[in-house]
């Protein structure tokens, strides 16, 4: 659009066509002020880069294998990481443990003799219930029989407080017993047995049981054994005397078959002491003696 003057007034025309004003992009860019010009480009999509994998992704990208070394494949990744099941602890699983660890004869003697030794458990990882058995025998005759029924709670690790009742079958009439104690395996792997007992009359009694196992190879074993028992006080009846009462010590070698049967020779030495020994005296019996053994040890 162009203004002229004529006369007084202003003339608004309208601008004449023309091949130069048409609007072509360029022409009205050169009319635009300098500072308001830019430049047009043809948009254009940014090209799209190949993505990489990060060495914590795929470590053979960026440490490329030696070529004798074959490229890691999914099996390879599915063998080195089996789907293994867990461990349980402390489930509630019950299970049950059964030894015979003595069941032998013994030679030496005028008379055929024999004796047991039994213990064993049913429960869970804290809590079990023991039994205990042990007794011997000679010409036929019954001459100690005994039997515990316990219960028994974990406190530590490889060590349990059992408590319950003893039941003495012989010698002499039958007896009842409180029982209470403790049993682990000790430092320097010795297993102990410990155990107090009060029964009628305010009588007490104490026991105390101790072993260990030493491999001479993987299936010969050498298993040395001690006992002691104490009395509160004295029983002539059953010819019990207070204090130190009696002391057995043996010495058995196993050869393990299997793990769970065990043939083994060994010795014991076995002494009455203080009043027992007197009580055994008067009896006109023996207040000490050794006596070769044989027999299986075997478990479930």
């Amino acid at each position: 659009m162009a203004i002229a003057w004529s006369g007084s007034s202003f003339a608004q025309s309208a601008p004449a066509p023309s091949a130069s004003s048409s609007s072509s992009p360029s022409r009205q860019a050169s009319q635009r002020p300098a500072g308001h010009q830019h430049h047009q480009h043809p948009r254009q999509e940014p090209a799209e880069t190949p993505r990489t994998s990060s060495p914590q992704e795929d470590p053979e990208a960026s440490y490329p294998l030696p070529p004798n070394v074959p490229p890691l494949t999914d099996a390879d990744r599915e063998a080195a990481f089996p789907d293994v099941q867990g461990h349980k602890t402390l489930d509630n699983a019950l299970n049950y443990f059964l030894l015979f660890d003595q069941l032998e004869g013994l030679a030496g003697g005028d008379q055929a003799a024999g004796s047991w030794d039994t213990k064993g458990w049913i429960g869970w990882d804290r809590d079990r219930f023991w039994f205990r058995t042990e007794g011997e025998g000679e010409g036929g005759r019954l001459g100690k029989a005994e039997a515990h029924l316990l219960y028994g709670r974990a406190i530590a690790r490889w060590w349990d407080v059992v408590a319950g009742i003893r039941q003495d079958f012989e010698p002499g009439p039958a007896q009842t017993w409180a029982a209470i104690g403790i049993q682990g395996l000790a430092p320097y792997w010795f297993e102990v047995e410990a155990t107090a007992y009060v029964g009628a009359s305010g009588r007490t009694r104490f026991r105390l049981e101790t072993e260990y196992e030493l491999l001479l190879t993987n299936r010969l074993i050498l298993q040395p054994l001690v006992e002691v028992n104490f009395a509160g006080k004295s029983d002539p009846e059953r010819g019990i005397g207070a204090g130190l009462s009696t002391a057995e010590a043996g010495l058995r070698l196993r050869y393990e078959v299997r793990r769970e049967l065990a043939p083994y020779i060994g010795v014991v030495w076995n002494r009455k002491f203080f009043g027992t020994a007197d009580y055994a005296e008067a009896a006109n019996e023996e207040t000490r003696g050794v006596r070769f053994i044989f027999g299986v040890r075997f478990w479930r």
